[in-house]
């Protein structure tokens, strides 16, 4: 063991939010305590799981993950961070958009920014330090809080369904309808309403799903989920909309703004987005509880 490892213990601070940020990026060393707040279930051991911890820091929202007696350093902050070699993690997620991840996708002109993470200049030239952001991509309106200020930044277009337009009214590219929409060679916005009115995920290169707060993997499950009480308009409408939707689509990984995501083979993934889809048709309303979603 080195001193690093030997003396870099870490906590989890009282002012948690209980987003579950923390306990995806670094599920083998944060877990839930009893309130439901995170805490750290082990202390890392390694280089590699100190690597981790970062990673849990710099995505907490409200930097509630830190070493005991310390603080992070901006040297040890990972992001953006490569998921391969087209997709990077931007961690740094923002209380204004619920803790929602954001993610940037190479493409051959530049980078599209999907749902923004927190903003900050320092921020913008680490992202936009991989090459030219040229379009900002919201899913709908809980994912708005930034996106308007990377849209500026950039220089970019920024992207949203008028479904949601008063979320973003600055929006220079207002998808329409409930078709699937072109947004660029190999990304297609897909309309799923019943999260919201103006509600999207996209697809990149029938490889990638960004699905917003649509549908997440659950660890509760360890399969494919719908936020059953955190659907703002109509989990009816959301049931017709995913039945209508699920059968065009082609994809391996899931990449939610909340939630867990995971990598399966496409046929796997299509398999299950069914199931989750028949599973959905039977579900009837009920209130909004932030506190039931099952991560």
């Amino acid at each position: 063991m080195t001193d690093r490892e030997a003396l870099q213990q870490w906590e989890v601070h009282r002012r948690c939010i209980r987003c579950d940020v923390a306990r995806q990026v670094a599920p083998g060393l944060i877990g839930t305590g009893e309130d439901g707040r995170s805490v750290v279930t082990q202390q890392p051991r390694t280089e590699a799981e100190i690597r981790v911890m970062n990673e849990a820091a710099f995505a907490c929202p409200v930097g509630a993950v830190q070493p005991v007696g310390g603080r992070t350093t901006p040297a040890d902050d990972p992001y953006p961070l490569a998921l391969d070699d087209t997709v990077y993690f931007c961690g740094h997620t923002s209380p204004a958009t619920a803790s929602a991840k954001g993610y940037l996708v190479r493409r051959e002109t530049g980078f599209m920014m999907i749902d923004p993470p927190m903003f900050s200049s320092a921020l913008g030239r680490r992202y936009g330090a991989l090459g030219p952001v040229t379009d900002v991509l919201l899913t709908h309106r809980d994912h708005t809080a930034h996106g308007q200020q990377y849209a500026d930044f950039f220089g970019a277009r920024l992207w949203i369904h008028e479904g949601d337009l008063d979320a973003a009214p600055g929006a220079d590219q207002v998808m329409t309808g409930q078709d699937p929409i072109e947004i660029a060679p190999g990304v297609i916005a897909h309309p799923l309403w019943g999260h919201t009115e103006g509600n999207v995920i996209f697809l990149v290169d029938d490889t990638y799903c960004f699905s917003g707060d649509s549908f997440y993997w659950s660890r509760t499950t360890d399969d494919i989920e719908v936020f059953e009480t955190v659907t703002w308009l109509s989990i009816r409408g959301l049931a017709a909309s995913l039945q209508r939707t699920v059968p065009r689509l082609t994809f391996e990984w899931l990449l939610p703004g909340h939630g867990g995501g995971n990598r399966k083979p496409a046929d796997e993934m299509a398999r299950r987005m069914q199931a989750m889809a028949d599973r959905t048709s039977q579900l009837t309303p009920r209130a909004v509880d932030f506190s039931a979603a099952r991560y």
